[in-house]
């Protein structure tokens, strides 16, 4: 029967993703068989309600294959042993469905940004494997990964998939999530009520896995740096996992001492790229399914041809296409998508820097000389680093590139960025200022 089992898997192997098949079904073992059922072992609660969940129906199917007849499948949990044992009230809740899970520290992490459902192609298949293997190997000489790609291409999805693994495969593992911004945060927050001490214990001491998003934005923050550092040598010294994300090569992040350099790049750096058109398709398919949408291969393949900057772009026009049929009560068709896509590709052809700048003067009343000038005015700051922000959410250019245009060094232009993200959290005005501009570059009127 154990044999049959093993001729099972290798069938189900050649039926489904080979990342899917390492992550759910290779770890299914044997446990034992008559002629009316079978039972085999999972490793954990969460492992097995994803397979009864995804991968019932194939199993079934492959069995009745095997044996020639229907046959009643059992999954139990092991404990790491084959042996069926019981679990503590606290690995049951990380198998509840329907819920963001919370770490030990800092943010929740998406219940939808598991391995499960990220799309492996091959502009992200090197990030993808780095991830899942630091995620599975409780003993490995890497424990630190950087995942560095342009805004929306999924580093955020793997970042959250190695805290969601690592919960399931090691319940009694502390994971923080958190962002570089939320880091300094906290510890500005320690400082001033006089509990720092605490929070460097938190970090040092109570911290096997760390998920740090984000570390662009450490820029110019000295004390924060200089903390994070010793952070990170205790961790590595303890030999926890550490992972990072970044839209930016630790070296070319401006005014980050080179202490924090040489802690950001010391582990594996992986690069995920812009989707190819066939993993656009799969990310599309997946994304529909997941929300319930009936998409035509047609219009999926469309959307596909015509999105081509990264997966929120795409997944912009699905949302988009399923929003507009469901208004209007039509069909989601070639002509539907095409009036989608026309608008979403328009806004990303037609809005350049000097547009952003033309926009953000007239509103301000100011100058395209008085926009770029050396003035420290509040009158002109202000906008200039609006202007900044914008032109780095809605263009291609480069930090160097869009400095220039300012007359600005690339270290001031992310100043400026970072600075509006944090008045926009932390600021109702600002939100309201910015949320005028999002409103007029994406509608067409400027």
């Amino acid at each position: 029967m154990k044999a049959s089992w093993n001729d099972i898997k290798a069938a189900i192997k050649k039926r489904i993703p080979s990342h899917s098949f390492r992550m759910w079904i290779e770890p299914l073992q044997f446990v034992k068989g008559g002629e009316e059922r079978l039972v085999i072992s999972s490793p954990n609660f969460f492992s097995k309600k994803r397979v009864q969940d995804h991968y019932s129906a194939l199993i079934e199917k492959e069995i009745k294959k095997t044996f020639g007849k229907t046959c009643e499948f059992i999954i139990k949990v092991s404990g790491g042993n084959g042996n069926s044992q019981a679990k503590t009230d606290k690995n049951l809740q990380l198998s509840l469905p329907n819920i963001d899970i919370r770490p030990s520290g800092g943010c929740f992490l998406r219940k939808d940004f598991t391995f499960d459902q990220f799309v492996v192609g091959g502009n992200n298949d090197f990030a993808y494997s780095a991830s899942l293997s630091l995620a599975s190997r409780k003993d490995t000489q890497q424990n630190s990964l950087f995942l560095l790609s342009k805004t929306g291409m999924g580093k955020s999805h793997l970042s959250q998939a190695i805290g969601h693994h690592i919960l399931s495969e090691y319940p009694s593992d502390r994971v923080y999530y958190i962002t570089a911004e939320e880091f300094s945060n906290e510890m500005i927050h320690a400082f001033r009520h006089d509990c720092i001490d605490k929070f460097k214990s938190k970090y040092r001491n109570k911290c096997d896995v760390l998920l740090l998003e984000d570390v662009h934005h450490l820029s110019g923050k000295e004390r924060t740096q200089i903390e994070l550092a010793l952070t990170l040598d205790t961790l590595y010294e303890s030999n926890k996992k550490i992972i990072f994300s970044s839209c930016y090569l630790p070296a070319d992040i401006p005014k980050l001492n080179d202490k924090l350099i040489s802690r950001l790049s010391c582990g594996l750096i992986s690069n995920i790229d812009p989707p190819n058109f066939n993993t656009r398709v799969r990310i599309l398919k997946k994304k529909s399914n997941a929300r319930g949408y009936n998409i035509s291969k047609e219009v999926t393949q469309y959307l596909a041809s015509e999105l081509t900057n990264d997966v929120r772009q795409l997944e912009s026009g699905l949302i988009g296409v399923a929003a507009k049929s469901s208004l209007l009560g039509v069909p989601v068709d070639l002509s539907l998508a095409a009036s989608v896509v026309k608008n979403i590709i328009r806004q990303h052809k037609t809005i350049t820097i000097d547009v952003i700048k033309k926009l953000v003067c007239k509103h301000y009343s100011i100058s395209v000389n008085d926009i770029v000038s050396t003035s420290r005015k509040q009158s002109v700051v202000q906008p200039r680093q609006i202007a900044i922000y914008l032109s780095r959410r809605y263009t291609d250019s480069s930090l160097q590139a869009i400095g220039k245009s300012f007359n600005r060094y690339h270290a001031t232009a992310l100043h400026s960025i970072n600075s509006v993200e944090r008045g926009l959290k932390e600021d109702g005005t600002m939100q309201k200022k910015v949320d005028f501009f999002l409103q007029k570059l994406e509608s067409g009127k400027f």
